[in-house]
């Protein structure tokens, strides 16, 4: 078995979704694959911790707080790369549709 094989059924190993030949094949690799090892120790205890999580509702003044707080970050992000990106309007940027017997430009 190389380590492509193995991630190809790393899925229904960790589900238990095999035969048991296929099964004692993998646990053969991973015996002396210790990269193949990592990942699927790896995935297996991150599946047991969002397996095992409760979701937390937010109470609604933080949540309205919060998303004021995205949207604002994400305006003032906007904000300053488009003035980066074009100092005043006439360079605004390529023209995007030509007017007649105009060619168009990138």
């Amino acid at each position: 078995m190389t380590c492509s094989d193995f991630l190809k059924e790393l899925t229904d190993y960790l589900d238990e979704a095999m035969d048991a030949q296929t099964r004692a094949e993998l646990e053969d690799h991973l015996q002396w694959c210790h990269n193949c090892y990592v990942i699927c120790n790896t995935t297996k205890r991150t599946i047991e911790i969002y397996r095992d999580s409760h979701l937390y509702e937010l109470p609604d003044d933080l949540r309205d707080k919060l998303r004021s707080a995205i949207l604002a970050k994400c305006h003032n992000h906007q904000s300053s790369c488009c003035d980066e990106a074009h100092p005043s309007k006439e360079a605004a940027g390529p023209k995007l549709a030509a007017s007649p017997g105009e060619t168009r430009t990138k």
